[in-house]
């Protein structure tokens, strides 16, 4: 007889952890590649992908893109952001720079958290947490964003400045960058993204044991 729990699946937001070492090195789950034309995003309900919309301008992600498991964007995190009213009420955002290519989705890494953007999104703080592979040892000399190519960061911050334009130019932007931090900060928000989930989902993460 086939057991039926060989079949089950976690769910990648609430079924996963942040990782042993998290806020240093947290386990990434990656929704969107820098090779997609399409923009992905969890379906909070079934934990599948599900397609959101196609990526509105000509610019691809400059990076892995996805979330930090059982983290929520709530009132700790919007303490961290000035001029925000709340969070964005969704689970942490991480970009993941490698080195090599890494072009499929639904996978889960380990991330070493160098810093951040601090982003507004309708008045919601919307933060994007920026790390490196923790895996590839070409980074290993990356432990703060000043120490990334300040090229490869910019490229992040205007991505996320723009992604959400409206190429007709009939609707605003929505959208304000308030600006980049290091990694001390990023590991701030990163547990008060944790404390918030615990609260709205009532305690309880799994662990990693």
């Amino acid at each position: 007889m086939i057991d039926t729990f060989d079949y089950f699946r976690a769910h990648p937001w609430h079924g996963l952890t942040a990782g042993p070492d998290a806020p240093d090195v947290v386990d990434a789950y990656i929704e969107i590649t820098p090779f997609d034309a399409v923009k992905y995003e969890i379906d909070k309900q079934t934990g599948y992908l599900r397609v959101d919309r196609p990526q509105g301008s000509s610019a691809l992600p400059p990076t892995l893109y996805g979330f930090v498991p059982q983290t929520y964007c709530g009132e700790r995190v919007a303490a961290l952001t000035p001029g925000s009213r709340e969070g964005d009420h969704d689970p942490l955002d991480i970009c993941v720079l490698s080195q090599q290519r890494i072009d499929r989705a639904e996978i889960v890494l380990p991330a070493r958290v160098v810093g951040g953007i601090s982003v507004l999104d309708g008045g919601e703080a919307d933060d994007k947490i920026i790390a490196v592979l923790g895996s590839d040892t070409v980074f290993d000399y990356a432990r703060e964003l000043d120490q990334l190519p300040v090229a490869v960061v910019n490229r992040i911050v205007h991505y996320f400045g723009t992604y959400k334009m409206d190429m007709t130019g009939k609707k605003p932007n929505g959208i304000e960058i308030v600006g980049t931090y290091g990694a001390e900060h990023a590991r701030k928000v990163i547990e008060a993204s944790l404390a918030d989930y615990d609260e709205m989902f009532g305690g309880t993460r799994v662990s990693d044991a």
